[in-house]
C-alpha cells in the first residue's frame, strides 16, 4: 500500500466514523436528569429523526440498587427522562434498532446498549439486557473503559472515545486487549464512548432474517 493510498483509506475511515451515530444518554448538570440522543456527539442532532429509537426501554437504578422503569418525553432531537434521588444512580437501556441491509451485504440486526453514569464512576456491570455494555476503571489520569459482551471482557473490540478537552472534545479509536481494557486516559470531565460487539449468529426479527448482530455499548460518564 502506498503512503497517499493509505492516507486516503484513514482519512475514509475518519469520515465514517464521524458520521456514524449512536444512541447516548447525556446526564444534565445537576443530575436530575439525562437526555437521549441519536447523534455523532453528545449534542441532539436535530436533523436526524429521533422517533427512530422511540422503542427505546430504559430503566433507572437508584444509589440502593432499586430500578424504577423511566418514561421518556420527547424535545426537539431528544428525549428526556427524568432521574429522581442523590448519589451515584446509573441510567441503561436497549434499542432494538431493527435488521438493516447494505446492498448486497449480508442482513444484520442492529442493537443499542445506552448507558449514563450520575453522581461518581460506576465499576460494576449492569448485566441483564445489556448484551454488550461499557465500565469505567479508574480516575482522571488514569481511566480506562472495559467492553463486556454478556458480562465477559471483549478482546479487539472497536472503542470510540468522546475525550474531554480544553474549549472541544476530541475524538479517539483505540481496541481493548484481552482483558477488555482500552488504553488510560489523562483528562478529567465528561467522555462518551461507544463500542461495537458483533454476534455472529443467524437468527430473524419481526419476521426479517439477519447472519449476524451488531451490539453498538455506549457509556456517558463525568471523570474527576
Amino acid at each position: 500500500m502506498t503512503r497517499t493510498f493509505g492516507a486516503a483509506v484513514v482519512g475514509l475511515l475518519a469520515v465514517a466514523v464521524a458520521q456514524a451515530h449512536f444512541v447516548y444518554l447525556v446526564p444534565a448538570e445537576d443530575g436530575s436528569a439525562v437526555k437521549l440522543v441519536f447523534s455523532d456527539t453528545l449534542d441532539p442532532d436535530t436533523n436526524v429523526n429521533i422517533e427512530k429509537v422511540a422503542n427505546t426501554k430504559l430503566t433507572v437504578r437508584d444509589a440502593a440498587g432499586k430500578e424504577t422503569p423511566a418514561t421518556m418525553k420527547k424535545g426537539d432531537g431528544f428525549y428526556e427522562v427524568a432521574v429522581p434521588g442523590a448519589g451515584s444512580r446509573v441510567v441503561y437501556g436497549v434499542a432494538e434498532y431493527g435488521v438493516l441491509q447494505k446492498g448486497d451485504a449480508k442482513p444484520f440486526r442492529l442493537a443499542y446498549y445506552p448507558k449514563a453514569v450520575l453522581g461518581g464512576p460506576a465499576d460494576k456491570p449492569v448485566g441483564g439486557p445489556l448484551k454488550a455494555e461499557i465500565l469505567t476503571d479508574g480516575g482522571a489520569g488514569k481511566v480506562r473503559f472495559r467492553v463486556l459482551h454478556d458480562g465477559k471482557p471483549v478482546d479487539g473490540a472497536e472503542v470510540s472515545v468522546l475525550v474531554p478537552g480544553s474549549g472541544k472534545t476530541e475524538r479517539k479509536a483505540v481496541k481493548t486487549d484481552a482483558q477488555g481494557y482500552t488504553e488510560p486516559f489523562a483528562a478529567a470531565g465528561r467522555y462518551g464512548v461507544n463500542a461495537r460487539v458483533t454476534e455472529t449468529a443467524a437468527g430473524e426479527l419481526a419476521g426479517k432474517k439477519y447472519e449476524e448482530t451488531r451490539h453498538y455499548a455506549t457509556l456517558v460518564v463525568d471523570v474527576k
